[in-house]
């Protein structure tokens, strides 16, 4: 959750941007130090403390915040666990390039997917996550018993039926791909990508405009892939999965530079 989002015990700031002002707290959250944290890291994504710049010294911090140094030293302690700065006796904290952020990171994530107009980042995203579910799918059409196979029949067969409500049929999107992922038995990489998707699964920029032809198309891909791993063809489940997540998301992103980005 970034600092923009609201919640019991978070931050509570504009909406037209990283503040840069003191922030405008609702009232004082549970945890400083992570309220704190937050809106550092929206900040510094945003390019308020630009990388290779000094972060302000603790009394600025101590001010900026209302908060106490003890608040200020545990947030920024955070701040270089997740590789947005780095703490150097005598020279102070500064602010790191953008390479050695944790992009696996909640907070750092999702600042960066708000602030990438070009969605370069979700292109990221998209390449890794296509990467781990094709290899998944070879795997899957390896491994999948009777059972495996007649879940994902029953998903793709339900999922026709409710292509036109987008909500309920992204919930049983999910549930299909993450059959094939346990199937294939690589937990770290069903681990990976379900991390990821979790920090975009409700954002617009990622889904795209929720339409029945979408659904439609979307499940074409499925239909092909429960084909190939139920006739236990692991290059062609792996090669479905690829196009289906390929198309599916050009057409969602509808920027005429996709293709060139996601062929990789």
């Amino acid at each position: 959750m970034t600092a923009s989002q609201e919640s019991p015990g978070s931050v509570s700031v504009p909406p037209t941007g990283p503040p840069t002002g003191p922030p405008n707290w609702v009232r004082r959250p549970a945890s400083l130090a992570k309220a704190v944290t937050a809106e550092l890291v929206e900040r510094i994504v945003h390019g308020v403390h630009p990388p290779g710049s000094p972060l302000p010294p603790e009394p600025v911090l101590c001010e900026t915040f209302s908060v106490s140094r003890t608040v200020v030293r545990e947030a920024v302690k955070i701040l270089q666990e997740k590789g947005l700065v780095q703490v150097r006796q005598g020279a102070g904290t500064t602010v790191t390039p953008p390479t050695m952020w944790d992009m696996l990171d909640e907070l750092v994530l999702a600042a960066t997917i708000d602030m990438d107009e070009s969605l370069a980042i979700l292109d990221d995203l998209v390449v890794t996550r296509r990467l781990l579910e094709s290899d998944m799918a070879y795997l899957a059409a390896r491994l999948a018993d009777d059972e495996t196979i007649g879940r994902l029949l029953a998903l793709v067969d339900r999922m026709d039926e409710l292509v036109g409500d987008h909500v309920t049929y992204a919930d049983h999107d999910r549930a299909f791909h993450d059959v094939i992922m346990q199937a294939s038995g690589n937990r770290i990489a069903r681990g990976v990508v379900r991390s990821l998707e979790s920090q975009v699964v409700n954002t617009a920029r990622y889904l795209g405009e929720p339409q029945r032809a979408l659904c439609v198309a979307s499940n074409q891909g499925h239909r092909r892939i429960y084909e190939r791993i139920a006739a236990h063809d692991p290059e062609g489940a792996s090669a479905a999965m690829f196009t289906h997540i390929t198309e599916a998301w050009l057409v969602r992103r509808k920027a005429p530079t996709a293709p060139v980005r996601l062929q990789r």
